[in-house]
């Protein structure tokens, strides 16, 4: 699931100061990381992988996993977990096929 989500700036706007003020907005937030590209997902149970749709992702995007809970951390660590495929506004991560739940991880889109 995307999470937070900065505002876009058109690509034009009638009154130009307004335009720039927004653009100058942005790129402040850009600067300080405030970027659209985060996202959290946690594991499905009882399955051995956990599709993720996200408009975000394209083929050749890099996909980042932090883990947010204990349990994600555990599954982390086995070794046992990987992003195993990126398509255009999706991706699969396959992972250890357990009972355990809240297996939560936060994710970035890069690319």
């Amino acid at each position: 699931m995307p999470s937070v989500s900065y505002p876009n700036v058109p690509p034009v706007h009638a009154d130009a100061v307004e335009h720039r003020r927004q653009i100058a907005t942005r790129l402040n937030q850009v600067l300080l990381g405030r970027l659209n590209n985060t996202g959290t997902v946690t594991l499905g149970t009882s399955v051995a992988s956990t599709d993720v749709a996200d408009r975000k992702v394209s083929a050749n995007s890099v996909i980042l996993l932090t883990p947010s809970t204990a349990n994600a951390a555990t599954e982390a660590g086995s070794g046992n977990m990987y992003v195993s495929a990126v398509t255009a506004e999706q991706f699969t991560i396959t992972h250890t096929n357990s009972a355990t739940t809240a297996r939560t991880f936060s994710y970035a889109v890069l690319g």
